[in-house]
């Protein structure tokens, strides 16, 4: 499961994939992508620069110290990370750099850690208000990637940069290509009734078209966060709740979202018991041709393949929302780096920080969109995802408003989504939590 981390997207997003000891967003604006990560079993490991470094001098050479990464990828230690090491040591051979393994669930240690005053040089940002981040963390607006990198306002305060996205996901459908040849579609489908024909063909030829996982309810994530904004057509369209009092309705972004999945189910396009539904195995049947497609992030393309298939037999393409043929997907951050104000050795992350982002080539091995503008992804299925022409809609935070609405009114909004698909009257289901915002609303004052 994933390290909790979208929703938003937007799940953000991001929902993010991480993933998860649960799931959910990593960047507490309900946009991030998700990741599926184990949990860890790894102690903090030490990687020398001394042993790495070359006797001519390197690039770098003048900047020194020894800096620890907080990191939740306790599955790269002793492993990436020590290769990304050596060659961050050709470049930086006097910076020693140890990576430390969250033990528990990342937010909550990030945060313990916050409040003791006992920061590592590196880390990713928990959920917090950014009005504290420069309480914590140093500027990153020196790096001079300003410019270059995507979500730029995610984590910024008055006018400063603090935190660099570690990747970008993107959702779509990911499919067996052979689950589709063997039912004799031809090509991916562009508009929602290409979409429907082709998961007729699937299960005339006794495949589960769409695996949801619905009884998980966070794969449903990106059915509430993502698709409503991209329907619409506005990134900030979950924050305009804060201006109505009934912000869920059949005609706009949620009724739509909500009602494609809810006409999947009817027409059994889905798995024939949904609230029976297995994550860990859902990925082996998808490799295996059982089931044909998800919509999840591309995060997940990467977990498929080491289900059981070949990189050549799973594809990804945007989920064509309507019949207009344009192809729009939600783009999400995952965890953002920061770089701890009261470092020893703040110059030494911070080059570790800008290594990451543009050499390490992490966003390949994690599946995901670069974080930096215009760069091209060296995997096959972002390849072909892109070669659509899709237009990526850069998703945007979620008041803080909208979010403390949300958690008085207790509105699980993945929760909506399971109650919206099985209702025999879903327009009571949105009636029932219509009320409950307003009220929550009224109460605070807003």
């Amino acid at each position: 499961m994933r390290n909790r981390l979208f929703s938003l997207v937007f799940v953000i997003v991001m929902i993010f994939s991480i993933s998860l000891t649960g799931c959910g967003s990593n960047n507490g604006n309900n946009n991030a992508a998700a990741t599926d990560k184990p949990e860890a079993t790894t102690e903090a490991v030490a990687t020398n620069a001394a042993d790495t470094a070359t006797a001519e001098p390197a690039a770098g050479s003048d900047i020194s110290g020894k800096i620890t990464f907080l990191t939740n990828r306790t599955d790269m230690i002793g492993k990436e990370y020590d290769e990304y090491v050596k060659r961050f040591n050709e470049k930086y051979p006097n910076i020693t750099v140890e990576f430390e393994a969250s033990q528990t669930d990342y937010n909550q240690q990030a945060k313990v850690r916050m409040a003791s005053g006992e920061l590592p040089d590196v880390m990713f940002i928990p959920t917090i208000p950014n009005s504290d981040l420069p309480k914590y963390f140093a500027s990153l607006d020196d790096l001079g990637l300003n410019d270059q990198i995507t979500f730029k306002d995610f984590k910024s305060f008055d006018g400063k940069l603090y935190g660099i996205t570690s990747g970008n996901s993107t959702s779509g459908i990911v499919y067996n290509k052979k689950a589709f040849a063997d039912a004799g579609i031809t090509e991916v489908p562009k508009t929602w009734d290409e979409f429907l024909a082709a998961c007729e063909k699937l299960k005339t030829n006794g495949v589960v078209p769409l695996a949801s996982n619905f009884k998980d309810k966070w794969p449903l994530n990106d059915w509430v966060y993502a698709v409503p904004r991209v329907i619409e057509g506005k990134a900030d369209f979950p924050n305009e709740k804060l201006t109505s009092e009934t912000p869920f309705t059949m005609d706009n972004g949620y009724g739509k979202a909500l009602g494609l999945l809810r006409e999947l189910n009817e027409k059994g396009y889905l798995e024939k018991d949904i609230n029976s539904t297995n994550w860990e195995q859902s990925k082996k049947d998808i490799a295996s041709g059982k089931f044909a497609m998800y919509f999840l992030g591309n995060w997940v393309i990467n977990q498929v393949i080491g289900a059981g298939t070949t990189a050549d037999n799973v594809g990804f393409f945007p989920l064509p929302y309507d019949n207009s043929g344009t192809p729009v997907a939600p783009l999400s951050p995952d965890f953002f780096y920061a770089v701890s104000k009261d470092s020893k050795n703040v110059e030494a992350a911070k080059a570790f920080v800008k290594w990451m982002i543009e050499d390490s080539g992490y966003e390949d091995f994690a599946g995901f969109i670069s974080p930096l503008k215009g760069k091209e992804s060296k995997l096959a299925q972002l390849k072909e995802f892109q070669a659509t022409g899709v237009v990526l809609q850069e998703g945007t935070p979620d008041d803080a408003k909208v979010t403390e609405i949300g958690n008085k009114a207790q509105l699980d909004l993945p929760a909506v989504v399971q109650e919206f698909v099985l209702a025999k009257d879903p327009q009571s289901v949105f009636d029932k939590w219509n009320k409950a915002w307003a009220k929550a609303k009224k109460d605070l004052g807003y």
